[in-house]
């Protein structure tokens, strides 16, 4: 790894580590059923924030720390952007992966606690995923191809809804609504990445779900967070075409 590499890493961390902090509180707020409302007082009562409309800030109030450990997301988040830094070096569709990867950990907070994934998230990330990298296609030096975000973003959307229709029990909507963000990053370095990331996802879900029936904990029926795993499918995915590219 170059003197080069190692200080856009580094800075990347960085990055994830003050992002992640900012991260358990809209995690909190979020992690509600889809006819409720956002979450907006602390957990044993009183206001998040003036109003209970603050989305920024620490996850603390008067009695205690709130929503997902801290600690642990800073570290998650701080680990992701830089092994997409690693992998990716300083060419321009890293400062996408730097800006989505906050987003995804945001969404996996929240589907690994209500099974949800809010339209809030996954339909920005999805329009923001295809024009930022058509934003870096246009900037010397970029590892993938505009056209390929786009077609894989309709591609794997596309191929999303056909499964939901088919069998609307094993995939929930809100996944469908995050396919096309997840084929727009995996597109940008080709179809074999679409392919990798897309088959990872299923295969880490397959793979939870076989351990929690091993376990006891789970039948072949109990729903799952499937956010998740897509997630992380779509990061091995881009992973690969980072150095690859």
């Amino acid at each position: 790894m170059s003197g080069g590499t190692v200080l856009v890493t580094g800075a990347a961390a960085v990055w994830g580590l003050a992002v992640g902090a900012l991260l358990p509180r809209p995690a909190y707020r979020l992690a509600v059923d889809p006819d409720d409302d956002w979450h907006d007082h602390c957990p044993h009562g009183g206001p998040l924030a003036s109003g209970g409309r603050g989305w920024l800030g620490p996850a603390r109030c008067a009695d205690g720390w709130f929503g997902p450990r801290t600690p642990l997301v800073m570290a998650v988040t701080a680990a992701l952007c830089a092994l997409l830094a690693g992998a990716t070096g300083a060419r321009p569709e890293l400062a996408v992966w730097l800006l989505a990867a906050p987003v995804g950990v945001l969404l996996a907070l929240v589907d690994l606690s209500v099974r949800r994934l809010p339209d809030v998230l996954t339909l920005p990330l999805a329009g923001g995923a295809v024009l930022l990298l058509g934003a870096a296609a246009l900037l010397p030096g970029h590892g993938g191809h505009w056209l390929g975000a786009v077609l894989g973003a309709v591609a794997v959307g596309a191929g999303f809804l056909v499964l939901f229709l088919v069998n609307p029990d094993g995939l929930g909507f809100g996944d469908v609504k995050l396919a096309p963000a997840l084929g727009a990053v995996l597109g940008w370095y080709g179809w074999g990445a679409v392919f990798v990331g897309t088959f990872a996802g299923f295969l880490f879900a397959t793979l939870y779900g076989v351990v929690l029936v091993v376990l006891g904990r789970a039948t072949r029926r109990t729903p799952v967070p499937f956010g998740p795993f897509l997630l992380a499918g779509a990061l091995v995915g881009v992973l690969l075409g980072g150095y690859a590219g």
